[in-house]
């Protein structure tokens, strides 16, 4: 006599569900589980006219998915089981010919590579929107004079366009890593079975051709175990995200009353419940706050996967609850990020008044001392005496007498008024530089690496 199994607890029926998530792969699902139809039948695994059933069964269940018309079973624990219940429930007992030379293993792996293949796709999207954004921005305030800070202190003169093109180039190398990532993503596992291959007419080529993959995986167990794209996504949206919290973090603090900088659009600003005058940058502060969701995402994945012995273990499941959140918070943040700065605008004179502060043309003033024959070490000491006198005296380098100058260094003439603002900023006309001409060459430049 056979003894009865102990009944499970409860909860371990709601334990391993997966579908409250995962019901978003529907698509790769059944595009997945037609080309794998289509594959059957090109080697004769199934007869054509099972293939046909079959995708139609898989066409109609899409279309009742679309139409908000399918009946979840969350007791079938994730989509793959739904659709799989939900073909049988449509076509008949030919529905279980579908899962012939496959595993749920690399079922679940390729239907996680289109996704993220997908989502790839969007995240250069955006961030090439993004990009946009903060060209036209730069161009509409090409003129526009700020000082650039180095520990939050006043530096040296630059212009607003060269500042934001900054951010550019951090996101093109963001775009950039996401493009290489696509190249890890885009290889097709059916055919890989459960770990081992499979023995069938399989032609995985023509399989990789209807999905549209470019390569066909090299070892099965590594294919069903493999998330190192998700890791990398993962990664490249850590970093990509930290690029915007830096963005955030600036635009927080130019538009406080004490920089006022910036003027943000009404839509990228709250008040408060208490304070009336209050417009609070919330969109660029919760842009920051969620930088730090992304960095765990990423640490969770990679803590998951740090000690699984081959092949594929359940723990697998828990990739994607950090993509799917991941791929949401970096796709909205940068919809919102691009909004705030089209619809900014700058306060020039707030940024000029900054700017003029003697302390900032302090490194000009050494150099006209060099170019006098002075050691820069030299200049620089001197360049710090004045400097001191010229805060105890409030004064600005601009107003002070030839006569006070020349307490400092007899090599001081005349021409030391020269050194201006917009004199600092045109000197600068080295490659990466600010001067005017710089930077209406890397705005086209930009423009054009957008338009390739």
């Amino acid at each position: 006599m056979t003894e009865s199994r102990t009944p499970r607890p409860k909860i371990t029926s709601s334990y391993t569900v997966s579908l409250s998530y995962d019901r978003r792969l529907y698509k790769q699902d059944i595009a997945a589980s037609i080309a794998h139809a289509k594959t059957l039948a090109k080697g004769s695994i199934i007869s054509r006219a099972e293939s046909k059933s079959i995708i139609n069964g898989l066409i109609k269940i899409q279309d009742e998915i679309e139409k908000d018309a399918f009946p979840w079973q969350p007791e079938l624990e994730d989509i793959h089981m739904n659709i799989e219940n939900r073909l049988y429930e449509t076509i008949g007992d030919v529905a279980g010919k579908l899962h012939t030379a496959r595993s749920r293993n690399d079922q679940v792996a390729v239907d996680m590579r289109l996704f993220t293949k997908e989502a790839i796709e969007e995240s250069i999207s955006l961030i090439r929107n993004f990009q946009s954004a903060l060209i036209t921005v730069a161009e509409h305030n090409s003129e526009v004079i700020l000082p650039g800070y180095t520990h939050m202190q006043r530096a040296q003169p630059v212009l607003l366009a060269h500042h934001l093109l900054a951010y550019f180039h951090m996101l093109q190398r963001d775009a950039e890593r996401f493009e290489e990532c696509i190249k890890r993503t885009d290889v097709l596992p059916l055919g890989s079975g459960a770990l081992a291959g499979i023995p069938y007419n399989y032609d995985r080529q023509f399989a990789a051709s209807e999905l549209g993959f470019s390569a066909i995986s090299q070892n099965s167990m590594d294919i069903v175990s493999d998330r190192d794209y998700i890791v990398e996504y993962l990664s490249h949206a850590a970093i990509c995200m930290a690029h915007i919290s830096r963005l955030g973090e600036e635009i927080v603090l130019w538009s406080t009353q004490e920089f006022g900088f910036i003027n943000l659009s009404d839509q990228y600003v709250t008040g408060s419940s208490m304070m009336p005058q209050k417009r609070n940058p919330d969109f660029a502060e919760l842009a920051r706050g969620k930088t730090g969701r992304v960095y765990g995402n990423l640490f969770a994945l990679l803590t998951t996967i740090k000690g699984l012995p081959m092949t594929y273990n359940r723990d697998l499941q828990e990739d994607k609850e950090p993509l799917f959140d991941t791929i949401d918070t970096l796709h909205s943040t940068l919809e919102i990020m691009t909004g705030m700065i089209a619809s900014s605008t700058f306060n020039k004179d707030h940024m000029r008044y900054a700017a003029e502060d003697s302390t900032v043309l302090a490194t000009d003033l050494a150099d006209y001392l060099v170019n006098k024959g002075m050691p820069f070490r030299e200049a620089h000491g001197v360049v710090v005496q004045i400097s001191e006198y010229a805060l105890i005296h409030n004064k600005h380098f601009g107003d002070m007498d030839i006569s006070e100058y020349e307490k400092f260094s007899k090599l001081f003439q005349k021409d030391v008024y020269q050194v201006t603002i917009e004199r600092s900023i045109e000197t600068r006309s080295i490659a990466g530089g600010t001067a005017p001409k710089n930077v209406r060459e890397a705005l086209s430049k930009a423009r054009d690496l957008l338009s390739s």
